[in-house]
């Protein structure tokens, strides 16, 4: 009789997750943490980000990209930078698509700290904020900050997929243009082009585009 462990050409054994026994050093910007694990417990949507927030104080990368954000205030009364941009930072982490879902991190008490933050601001102060940075030193300074994140894997081969998103709008909607829309045939629409590093789910860029 065939033996039921044998796998099939191309197919790779499953290993199961075991929890690790003693607890993990985390670095962070306000303190060193000691993560445990409780298999018991039930899963939280952020319970990883102790160690996003470690990878991003050892490498860098969240201290460059606040320095180098082209935000000015006048105002003596204005927020920190990194309150805003750790903001920003943990509204997309925890998948919001909308300024007003900003609000539901006011009751976090925990992750906001371990970025160094003072507070997490409101999502009137968000906009403001992004309105307030000029767009010929905002482009650069995102495109630079992406680059730094995705170049070091280019020294090795690797395949570029791109992507097509039709959007259709409605009104009178900057950049709208009647073309290949098999949603709505006739309407306006925006032709959305995302280009990824294949298996790796990094984009190394994304825009807009109009084809007639």
């Amino acid at each position: 009789m065939q033996d039921l462990m044998t796998h099939l050409n191309g197919e790779t054994e499953s290993k199961a997750v075991i929890p690790v026994a003693d607890p993990v050093a985390v670095d962070t910007f306000s303190e060193r943490l000691h993560v445990e694990w409780n298999p018991q417990a039930a899963v939280t949507p952020l319970g990883q980000l102790p160690f996003f927030i470690d990878y991003l104080h050892v490498s860098g990368l969240f201290d460059e990209w606040v320095s180098r954000c082209p935000l000015r205030w006048t105002s003596p009364n204005a927020p920190m930078k990194i309150d805003e941009l750790g903001t920003v930072l943990l509204s997309v982490l925890s998948g919001h698509q909308r300024y007003a879902h900003i609000n539901a991190l006011r009751r976090d008490g925990v992750n906001p700290g371990l970025l160094g933050m003072s507070k997490v601001v409101s999502e009137d102060s968000v906009r403001r904020s992004c309105s307030k940075i000029p767009e010929e030193e905002g482009i650069p300074w995102l495109q630079e900050s992406l680059y730094r994140v995705y170049s070091p894997v280019l020294s090795v081969p690797w395949i570029l997929d791109a992507d097509t998103t039709i959007k259709t709008v409605y009104g009178q909607q900057e950049g709208a243009e009647v073309g290949y829309n098999p949603h709505k045939p006739g309407r306006p629409s925006h032709n959305y082009h995302t280009y990824i590093i294949a298996n790796l789910r990094l984009i190394p860029e994304a825009g807009r585009a109009h084809i007639n």
